[in-house]
């Protein structure tokens, strides 16, 4: 039997919930930046700092990129438990995979917050 010890959330009613919202989140911020890229005729890098100096648009990317880091680690965990029985090979692609979407979180938060 598999522990619910890697998930992200408390039960797996609490990851469906935490599965769906991460992936609201992560069509509205799809939807919005494709409406930029259609609207905006040219993209230089004035316009680009422009839309990423607003507060609104770091908080909304970092809310995406939370997203996806909660979204890949929950799916990661939930396809790795019913597919890899093996449990340390399984432990190690959970390990890649969490060490990999830990630091795209890392880079966009240094790179949105200059921290």
């Amino acid at each position: 039997m598999v522990t619910a010890a890697a998930t992200f959330g408390r039960s797996g009613s609490h990851d469906y919930i935490l599965l769906r919202a991460s992936a609201i989140v992560m069509v509205l911020y799809s939807l919005f930046m494709a409406g930029f890229f259609l609207s905006t005729p040219d993209v230089t890098y004035q316009v680009w700092s422009g839309l990423f100096a607003n507060i609104w648009m770091k908080v909304f990317t970092m809310l995406a990129l939370s997203s996806v880091l909660i979204h890949g680690w929950i799916g990661i965990w939930q396809v790795s438990t019913d597919y890899v029985k093996a449990s340390g090979l399984r432990a190690f692609i959970q390990l890649l995979f969490s060490v990999g979407l830990i630091a795209v979180w890392l880079t966009g938060l240094f790179v949105l917050w200059g921290v």
